[in-house]
């Protein structure tokens, strides 16, 4: 069930990266982000794979999120590659546990994938505001991020 007026997961998913941008790109000045997502049978968030990418054509995965075990990953946030991130260490878990009161995208049995370039100074504020109000709305108990 989704909440009317909330905002979607790829928005909120899409703010998430833009204030974790400074450690997803270690220390670059410009680069692309893709998240990955998909969906379990049951037509809910089942895991989600960012990627960075800082020289063209080259992508690292930074993080994953699984909501489900197997026997290749547990439950949970895993970094690689040496990335690191307080706020995407909390953001994306929150995501994912709340996501009922986001909105789904259409057509649930196809991955998702948004493409996220260099964002300006505007869009990391309203990044900032946009991770903000998701943690105010749902009252989360999760210490809420450090945002500018």
């Amino acid at each position: 069930m989704t909440h009317k007026g909330s905002q979607s997961l790829d928005q909120v998913l899409e703010a998430a990266i833009v204030v974790s941008w400074a450690d997803l790109m270690h220390g670059a000045e410009a680069g692309l982000i893709h998240i990955e997502y998909g969906f379990a049978p049951g037509g809910t968030l089942d895991y989600l794979k960012v990627w960075s990418s800082i020289s063209r054509g080259h992508w690292l995965l930074a993080c994953e999120y699984w909501m489900s075990a197997s026997t290749f990953h547990d439950t949970g946030i895993r970094f690689d590659n040496g990335y690191q991130s307080e706020g995407l260490a909390h953001i994306p878990g929150f995501v994912m546990q709340h996501q009922d009161a986001f909105t789904l995208p259409q057509n649930l049995g196809r991955q998702g994938l948004l493409q996220i370039p260099t964002p300006t100074a505007e869009e990391s504020k309203a990044a900032a505001a946009s991770v903000n109000h998701a943690f105010d709305r749902l009252g989360s108990a999760l210490a809420e991020p450090v945002l500018a």
